[in-house]
């Protein structure tokens, strides 16, 4: 479908989507957006760190460092820390 659009139907399309979300919307949903490609991103970054470490383990009860580390945040944005959560893993004592 995407491949046999003409070039006057793209621009149709962004007008009315100009005229529907307005102006002054598209910049925010842009930025919204990108804010939760970079979530999503750092989410999917710490995933496979997480399972690249635990593969790594000898043995499964004998993970003291993880003990203690600092709580991980996740950032939106860097130096945006007004959107920073703290990340609570679970426990292996919590997961039976």
């Amino acid at each position: 479908m995407l491949p046999n659009m003409k070039p006057l139907e793209i621009i149709l399309i962004i007008v009315v989507i100009l005229l529907l979300f307005g102006a002054k919307k598209l910049p925010d949903m842009a930025r919204s957006l990108g804010k939760s490609a970079r979530i999503l991103k750092s989410e999917a970054k710490a995933m496979k760190k997480d399972g690249e470490s635990s593969d790594g383990q000898s043995a499964p009860g004998t993970g003291t460092a993880a003990q203690n580390e600092a709580p991980r945040t996740i950032q939106a944005a860097p130096g945006d820390v007004t959107s920073s959560r703290p990340v609570s893993e679970p426990n292996r004592t919590t997961q039976s």
